[in-house]
């Protein structure tokens, strides 16, 4: 069996009083979903998931990787078994463009609003957490 590990952040943003997610649609699935990517040699997975949100969506971003962290384990092919960690991060830079090769379109959503973009019950659950996290750290 292969295995692959993919690190990303659910990236939030304070906007006039509101707590919005960036999420962003794939081109190959037609879905919305979080920014991730393949980890590389030598990274930590945070370095990953500064790297993967900077090249799909040239969003900069701040990650405290102490405090949340959410692994989806998945078989996107039968042969295959893969791994997503995901942080919370705060955006520190706003001007979002899509990456040409794999993003078709960025959103910032106001987060009660992002389940509804959703596809996948793993995103959904994850959103729930990371709402449950935000209103605890009192963000």
């Amino acid at each position: 069996m292969n295995f692959e590990k993919s690190c990303g952040a659910i990236v939030y943003r304070k906007h006039y009083g509101n707590t919005e997610i960036l999420l962003i649609k794939h081109i190959k699935s037609g879905y919305w979903s979080f920014p991730k990517g393949h980890m590389e040699d030598g990274e930590s997975e945070t370095d990953t998931a500064i790297r993967e949100i900077k090249e799909e969506t040239n969003i900069d971003i701040s990650i405290d990787d102490s405090s949340f962290r959410e692994t989806v384990v998945f078989n996107p092919r039968r042969d295959t078994r893969k791994e997503v960690v995901y942080f919370v991060a705060r955006a520190t830079s706003f001007e979002a463009i899509p990456q040409e090769e794999e993003i078709s379109e960025i959103r910032w959503v106001e987060i009660s609003q992002a389940p509804t973009h959703l596809a996948y019950d793993n995103d959904k659950l994850i959103i729930n957490r990371v709402r449950s996290y935000l209103a605890m750290s009192k963000i």
